[in-house]
């Protein structure tokens, strides 16, 4: 099914008369699959490697109704160029792509791409098509597959044509390589990092459509899909009862997913809606447990998330919910707070609007601590700024280990001002023993949050401590997440107490002067910038509780206050506007 699908680009490619940079737009993330695209994928594999692996495909099934006439058409040209020349991709240093020495007046790398039609390098051109800025702009994968069928310019037919045959193709090799759709999905998904099978995507075009359209391309769809649409099954997965279920061609009739009773799709409970706006929305997942899913784009936090929160709680306590799950079946968990907002009251200097909007994520994140049901949050993917500082005020978190978990804040300018540095501080206090020796602790600590490092696991989480051993666990699979989330809510939820108030032990000057020490060195050896100082600098006075005059005990609130005073000041500052400015035109840090 890979080497066809890959077959199956390289004709299309050759029809239309597309560069190679534009088949891999369109066919990376815009259609739900790897940034390599199609021919950035054969330099990482190996261009030799690929052209042995088809060719023995085409050696080995001489019937096959695709590979038997594919094989009797000579291979492209520029294959010929490539291994002769030895230009094998990423191993020998080019391929597809070529990657200079020289820079442009950015200062980044010159990439060059072969002109498959003179094998000749030219420059690398950005790929700018309507369809795919149309798709960038729509939030699902469906919303976007299905973009490329709603239009008839090359771009849409490409793409048109390409998932049209492997519809068919897909179709014609069950039961030949597998019993059942799943299987099929499953194994290009993990095999191929697809974010949807042939079936899948078959699904989100209309399965009855997408067999009328590829019967008037000539494609021979299977018998089966005809079967199954003639007795009124209209799609290859559906969801009953909160489990997904499959097409089954033997028995002829939906049947659960195996595994599916460890996994929850929120899809299935979209008749179970009892919240919603913009940015998230409250669910009954059953078994007197709500779930709260972020809906934004990229789940980035905002004003409506905050208020969905509220109202979480506010409906779990009051109506005598067993406990609340955060969590949603994204890529992500979260990318952090919305950064355009706190932009926006930053440069209007509405710094009244700014200090409710941060005191409101505080106190939010408050009332998770200290809610009268657990609270649980499953994690996957990104888990950053504001996102990490929700899940640190939970009474647990359900992590799956490819969990990238970081209070990144000072990559913008900023630190973590809804609760982090002050969970940071408690978390140190929490730490301390009789007769510790607190400062380097402290520092190691106060490292984590100035440097924005991010945790590239879950396990690594631990280690960072943005996860705590006795409360957080690691999920292995990443689909099982929310499902052990609702099963720790149900745990939680015997006999449960809230939390008490915390006092929080601070170490005050002798704390700062060890920190102010170390980020002056810094400034001094030139590993830091001036304005990095200063961040370095107001998250130390934080974390030490300010500018106590010894080791003393402090509320929460207190720490929270310093915490958004020093958030907000750090808006104010013009370095910070430029690196928040750069980081929503660019999408990366700028270090000034």
């Amino acid at each position: 099914m890979g080497i066809f699908s890959i077959a199956r680009l390289l004709e299309l490619t050759d029809e239309f008369g597309f560069d190679i940079e534009t088949v891999d737009a369109l066919t990376g993330p815009v259609i739900g699959r790897p940034n390599t695209g199609t021919f950035r994928l054969q330099d990482l594999v190996g261009i030799d490697t690929g052209l042995k692996v088809m060719k023995g495909v085409i050696e080995h099934c001489p019937k096959d109704e695709y590979f038997s006439v594919f094989s009797q058409k000579p291979f492209p040209a520029y294959f010929d160029f490539l291994t002769e020349n030895k230009f094998l991709g990423n191993k020998s240093g080019q391929g597809f792509y070529q990657k200079t020495r020289e820079k442009d007046a950015e200062g980044k790398s010159i990439i060059l791409a072969l002109d498959i039609r003179s094998n000749q390098y030219v420059p690398s051109q950005k790929v700018r098509m309507d369809a795919i800025k149309t798709a960038k702009k729509l939030d699902t994968l469906t919303m976007k597959v299905r973009s490329f069928f709603e239009c008839e310019d090359p771009a849409c037919l490409f793409i048109q044509k390409y998932f049209l045959s492997l519809f068919a193709y897909a179709s014609q090799r069950i039961p030949e390589i597998s019993d059942d759709v799943f299987s099929m999905d499953d194994a290009l998904k993990n095999g191929y990092a697809w974010d949807a099978g042939p079936f899948e995507y078959w699904d989100m075009i209309g399965v009855g459509k997408a067999v009328l359209l590829a019967e008037q391309n000539g494609l021979n769809v299977a018998t089966w899909v005809k079967d199954m649409l003639n007795a009124g099954v209209t799609s290859f997965y559906t969801f009953e009862n909160g489990k997904r279920h499959y097409y089954n061609i033997t028995s002829k009739k939906y049947e659960v997913l195996p595994g599916a009773e460890k996994t929850i799709h929120l899809a299935a409970f979209k008749n179970n809606i009892i919240f919603k706006n913009t940015e998230a929305q409250i669910l009954d997942i059953g078994d007197g447990v709500l779930c709260l899913e972020f809906i934004s784009k990229s789940n980035v936090i905002g004003e409506g998330t905050g208020e969905a929160m509220n109202k979480a709680i506010d409906i779990a306590e009051s109506e005598g919910w067993k406990g609340l799950v955060i969590g949603n079946n994204a890529p992500n968990f979260s990318v952090g707070a919305n950064l355009m907002l706190v932009a926006m009251h930053s440069f209007q200097k509405d710094w009244k609007k700014l200090d409710e909007l941060v005191a409101g994520f505080q106190d939010v994140n408050m009332r998770l601590r200290y809610a009268s049901v657990p609270v649980v949050i499953a994690t996957q993917g990104y888990v950053f700024g504001g996102g990490v500082e929700m899940s640190m005020h939970a009474d647990s978190v359900m992590a799956s280990a490819e969990s990238y978990i970081g209070l990144v804040e000072a990559g913008v300018g900023l630190l973590p001002g809804g609760g982090g540095t002050k969970e940071f501080a408690v978390r140190l206090s929490e730490s301390f023993f009789e007769g510790d020796v607190q400062m380097p602790r402290l520092a190691e600590m106060f490292k984590t949050i100035a440097m924005a490092q991010v945790a590239t696991s879950a396990p690594m989480a631990f280690d960072m401590k943005y996860l705590l051993p006795d409360r957080d666990h690691v999920v292995l699979n990443t689909a099982h997440v929310l499902y052990k989330a609702k099963q720790q809510v149900l745990r939680l939820a015997i006999n449960y107490v809230p939390p008490v108030a915390k006092q929080v032990k601070v170490l005050g000057r002798a704390g700062l002067a060890t920190l102010y020490t170390a980020i002056n060195e810094f400034k001094l050896g030139q590993f830091i910038s001036q304005h990095d100082g200063l961040i370095a600098s107001k998250t130390a006075y934080v974390m030490c509780g300010g500018d106590l005059t010894g080791s003393q005990t402090v509320s929460e609130q207190y720490l929270l206050d310093i915490e958004r005073e020093a958030f907000i000041s750090l808006c104010g500052e013009e370095k910070t506007l430029e690196r928040i400015q750069y980081m929503l035109q660019f999408n990366k840090p700028l270090r000034n």
